[in-house]
């Protein structure tokens, strides 16, 4: 499939004015103004937010490409009103196991709207329906309320706290770690 061909599949309408789509290499400034006018927002919880810049955001991109190329998983822009408001992506897919770990950004001015559970949940829908996983994972901070709330209102089950499980600038997080299978989600 062309690369031209996969952005046209892989571009999703989730609700008014927000959309998912495959990262661009076009994208690495705008990814980079848009991580750093939400560093306050995004370092407590996020380890490569620190000094990011548009050579980071380029080099991400094209890891993000390959990991797609190599059926690794799957990264996505969000966009909201027509600009980058976050991404979303599978960190993790053990095909042999058949299961993934999602992970989530958004910038604050749209948090609230309800865009990142939409999201969450296509890509859920997605990984359990298209690629028949039996088991998603999402990890977040344990003080990371907004965040935490997402896998909560799609009925995922708290499993545990992953102590020091991240590095975050100078401090260590605990994660907190949700888990949904598909016999849950088929059940809703």
């Amino acid at each position: 499939m062309t690369a031209n061909r996969l952005n046209r599949v892989l571009d999703r309408p989730l609700m008014d004015g927000v959309r998912l789509r495959l990262w661009e290499e076009t994208d690495a400034p705008e990814l980079a103004a848009v991580v750093d006018a939400n560093r306050a927002h995004l370092d407590p919880w996020l380890p490569w937010t620190g000094g990011y810049t548009g050579e980071a955001a380029l080099l991400w991109i094209r890891q993000a490409r390959r990991q797609l190329a190599d059926n690794r998983g799957l990264q996505t822009a969000v966009e909201a009103d027509g600009r980058i408001a976050g991404g979303i992506g599978v960190h993790d897919a053990v095909w042999a196991h058949r299961r993934m770990s999602v992970g989530y950004w958004l910038a604050a001015d749209v948090c609230g709207r309800g865009i990142m559970t939409t999201a969450v949940r296509a890509y859920v829908a997605h990984g359990f329906g298209r690629w028949g996983v039996d088991r998603v994972e999402i990890r977040a901070g344990v003080d990371n309320r907004r965040s935490r709330a997402i896998p909560e209102r799609l009925g995922f089950t708290l499993e545990g706290i992953a102590r020091h499980a991240e590095r975050v600038g100078e401090r260590t997080i605990d994660h907190a770690v949700y888990g949904l299978v598909a016999e849950d989600w088929r059940a809703r």
